[in-house]
């Protein structure tokens, strides 16, 4: 089983101490980067007995795409910081393992050479120039990406407790399109970001487009009025608004208000297989896993992720059999049990 713990620590004895901060760090007070895990942990599991378990499987699908276990890999900037191979190597362990990547819009490698690994699905920012977020929405289409995941929680970028490192790439996705400076205003967030612009997006590509950054039953209905064909519900890491609520939490009510018209996916704090299974019972298609794959590539390159994500697809399967449930299809919301948050005064 990963040790998570000692992962993390591996990474930050290898990594330059601002490279490691980048990656490990939240916004504000961090209350929400710390809480999520133990989110997770605080769910609770009801397994059922007596059930045939002795062929069982994790494989899903996600927007049509096969995969070998129900996560994801979350898109993370320029994790060529953290290995030379970067994205590369996530996109090729990912592929490996029957997972899929989506790549972030502001990664340190080109699409194209990532699209030459296999599927992906590309994450797109919309930007004050929204030229450029098409640009690189087209690019992925033309590459072969299966569907565009639009960040829909970020018309600012929160301060975070550790700034850009250094080494940071000077060029990546969206510099590398028209030689722009990288600080140039026109490719920060755009704060007007607006149901059209996910409309725009599914219209000029073709693809299905995923809302990234949902945590509330409102949110969700306006994403799929605007036509999203999956939301993810998400804290960005804990690297936006600190003090939201966590996305366990706020799953159920997601999954209720779109009432199945859509998939509903999650991330934030997954780390093990039971978190997967509860994950699936609260009504997710599929988790998304973020830094535990930036410690993994910092530590092993691209055996290491595979490592981490046979582990999760392992955990996951066990967790599926110990349940009593046969595949992810076979998972209901009476296998898990959340648990009241305490009253601030008690």
């Amino acid at each position: 089983m990963t040790d998570h713990d000692l992962l993390r620590a591996r990474a930050r004895d290898l990594l330059p101490a601002d490279v490691f901060a980048y990656f490990a760090s939240g916004s504000g007070a961090e209350v929400t980067l710390r809480g999520q895990v133990s989110a997770w942990d605080a769910a609770l599991l009801r397994p059922r007995v007596l059930r045939d378990v002795s062929a069982t499987s994790a494989a899903t699908a996600v927007l049509s795409n096969p995969l070998d276990l129900p996560v994801l890999v979350a898109p993370v900037a320029a994790q060529g910081l953290v290995h030379p191979d970067g994205e590369v190597a996530v996109a090729r362990a990912a592929k490996e393992s029957g997972s899929l990547m989506v790549l972030s819009m502001r990664s340190s490698t080109r699409l194209e050479d990532v699209a030459a690994v296999g599927p992906f699905w590309q994450q797109v920012y919309v930007l004050r120039d929204r030229g450029v977020s098409d640009e690189v929405a087209l690019r992925a289409a033309a590459a072969g990406a299966t569907a565009l995941v639009v960040t829909v929680d970020t018309p600012y970028v929160a301060r975070k407790r550790a700034g850009l490192p250094a080494s940071m790439p000077p060029r990546g996705v969206i510099e590398a399109l028209d030689r722009r400076d990288g600080a140039d205003a026109r490719l920060q967030q755009a704060p007007d970001l607006a149901p059209h612009d996910l409309e725009r997006l599914a219209d000029i590509t073709g693809l299905p487009v995923v809302a990234k950054g949902v945590l509330t039953a409102t949110a969700a209905r306006d994403c799929v009025a605007a036509g999203a064909a999956a939301v993810v519900v998400s804290t960005h890491g804990g690297r936006q608004l600190d003090g939201v609520v966590p996305t366990p939490m706020a799953l159920s009510e997601v999954v209720e208000a779109v009432a199945d018209r859509v998939e509903v996916y999650v991330d934030g704090g997954v780390r093990t297989g039971t978190h997967v299974l509860k994950a699936l019972a609260l009504g997710a298609s599929a988790a998304l896993v973020g830094r535990p794959v930036v410690w993994a590539l910092a530590t092993g390159g691209a055996e290491g992720v595979r490592g981490l994500l046979d582990e999760l697809a392992l955990g996951t399967r066990e967790a599926l059999a110990l349940a009593g449930c046969r595949s992810c299809e076979d998972v209901s919301p009476d296998v898990v049990q959340l648990v009241p948050r305490s009253s601030p005064g008690s």
